[in-house]
């Protein structure tokens, strides 16, 4: 007699995917600034002002003349140094890319005249040699760019962004294709363009193979980018799974438990399911328990293993004689959720083998009249 029955893999772990500002990513800048006398110097001002979207940030030279201002979001900046309430040095069009700390140093020795007057200036506003002018000119022209790469890239990624939240998965795959076009580069557009096929293959069965094949594709592309990303391995495993691909989504499980410990216990879950929709209940149950041995209070990892256990009972005059371990197993997923959706199928699993179900619940003490 076999109570084992199919099981559903757990949803997905929930992707990281960031939020179009900037992905949510950061810039920063850092430099050291040294005084008229060459000398590193403290207490500077740091103005920091965004030119292409409005914004303005401040922050002072520390006693090494040391600056740091992290959380900038992308973009050109001008960096201006105060000392004593005058501005006595700036530079223009700064370019700060996402993930990336711009390093940004001044020397007040080289860009004032002495007797502390500002060196004549040409066109930017700042003391600039012939070879220091070209240089600005051509990291303009490279932020230029960049801002309009960006601005696509941001563009693309929002309409497929507002499509997938609609379930509008043929507009969302399209808006985060164009955004892959623009820049390979992001494991997030990858990682956001499997997920919308993994949605349309949801909503159109018919196309479902083709579909799971290109998220497939995709989520191995995020991964080539980010191979320490435990939901992209995890994912990438459920859609290896629907298309049959048991042992390469096992690589997968047991890869995203090694680069994520203290979730390796869901992990080992869904190799569990994964084992047991295919019928192999010996490693089904290995990976249940191991799941449990991860996570002690994991109540689903309890009943699973319970009902792989179970399976291989034998029936002796109506009573269900089971493994060692599979009444703990219930009664713990009990003890964890008393009102859980497999309590009743607990209990009567319990009930067949003649077990006992504990109540450990404890009424509050009554005040006393």
């Amino acid at each position: 007699m076999s109570f084992i029955r199919k099981l559903t893999l757990i949803l997905p772990v929930s992707l990281a995917f960031f939020a179009v500002s900037g992905w949510a990513q950061t810039a920063a800048i850092e430099g050291v600034v040294k005084g008229p006398d060459g000398k590193n110097l403290p207490g500077a001002q740091m103005k920091i002002e965004r030119l292409d979207v409005r914004g303005n940030y401040s922050v002072k030279t520390d006693k090494r003349g040391h600056y740091f201002y992290g959380g900038l979001p992308g973009g050109s900046y001008k960096v201006t140094v105060v000392v004593d309430g005058k501005e006595r040095d700036f530079q223009n069009g700064v370019p700060v890319k996402i993930g990336e700390t711009q390093e940004l140093n001044f020397d007040l020795s080289k860009s004032e005249a002495a007797g502390g007057a500002p060196a004549a200036v040409d066109e930017s506003g700042r003391a600039l040699s012939a070879a220091d002018k070209a240089e600005l000119e051509k990291k303009n022209k490279e932020q230029a760019a960049a801002l309009a790469k960006n601005k696509a890239l941001n563009d693309a990624f929002n309409e497929g962004k507002t499509a997938a939240a609609a379930n509008q998965w043929d507009a969302a795959i399209a808006g985060f294709t164009k955004a892959g076009e623009v820049d390979p580069t992001q494991h997030v557009v990858w990682g956001n363009l499997a997920d919308a096929y993994v949605g349309r293959a949801k909503a159109t069965p018919a196309n479902k193979d083709a579909d799971l094949a290109k998220a497939a594709e995709a989520y191995q592309k995020a991964i080539a980018i980010k191979a320490d990303d435990a939901a992209y391995l995890n994912n990438y495993a459920l859609v290896l799974a629907q298309q049959k691909k048991f042992d390469e989504a096992q690589a997968q499980l047991t890869k995203a438990a090694q680069v994520d410990p203290p979730n390796a216990g869901k992990y080992y879950f869904n190799l569990g399911a994964v084992y047991v929709n295919t019928g192999n209940m010996e490693p089904a149950t290995a990976a249940f328990k191991k799941a449990i041995e991860l996570d002690p209070n994991y109540a689903e990892a309890y009943f699973q293993y319970g009902l792989s256990l179970i399976a291989k009972a034998t029936v002796d005059n109506g009573k269900t004689n089971a493994p060692p371990g599979t009444a703990e197993a219930f009664q713990k997923y009990l003890d964890l959720a008393p009102n859980g959706p497999n309590a009743d199928t607990a209990k009567a699993m319990m009930a067949s083998m003649g077990a006992t179900v504990q109540t450990n619940f404890k009424a509050a003490p009554g005040k006393k009249k």
